[in-house]
């Protein structure tokens, strides 16, 4: 199933994004997930972002347990 969602572009990103996925013979939706995966295989593969992420990962489950501690 796939899920909706609402992107607002600035006039001039989505004139072009049109002009890239009429030339790619694509829709602007499929080349907005195309590059959503092109970017998130870049980040993923990024140590120094996923060092981050973890960090802020465990820092949310130290929050989440005292929360629940009560």
């Amino acid at each position: 199933m796939a899920k909706q969602t609402t992107v607002r572009l600035p006039d001039d990103l989505a004139d072009k994004a049109e002009v890239v996925a009429r030339a790619k013979g694509t829709s602007v939706n499929q080349l907005i997930i195309d590059s959503l995966a092109i970017e998130i295989d870049r980040v993923r593969a990024d140590t120094e972002f996923m060092s981050r992420a973890k960090e802020l990962v465990e820092r949310d489950r130290e929050i989440l347990d005292e929360l629940a501690k009560g």
